[in-house]
């Protein structure tokens, strides 16, 4: 409706993401989660960038949206992994650029 493109198959989204993808093969899993919490921080960091653009432009809506359903459930995500991860040191994961 709002005239923009999805993108709705894998490849696709792949292609498009922030996200650098793991190597090949097998990872420690403290890497693995080093990855993930990297992961839901570049979502935080769009989310609320987004959110305060909305609300300089007054899409309360949208602002809403971002803030009550993106940031809280990445929010909740990280709190969630890294209580787990008290007695497990992360392993930060090379990037491979």
């Amino acid at each position: 409706m709002l005239g923009g493109v999805a993108f709705a198959m894998a490849g696709h989204v792949a292609e498009m993401t922030k996200i650098e993808l793991p190597p090949p093969g097998r990872e420690e899993v403290p890497v693995q989660l080093s990855r993930l919490l990297e992961a839901h921080e570049h979502i935080l960091i769009a989310a609320r960038t987004l959110a305060r653009r909305a609300t300089e432009l007054g899409d309360d809506g949208t602002n809403d949206l971002l803030v009550s359903d993106v940031i809280r459930t990445n929010e909740r995500q990280v709190w969630f992994v890294s209580e787990h991860l008290v007695d497990t040191p992360l392993v930060r994961a090379r990037s491979r650029a």
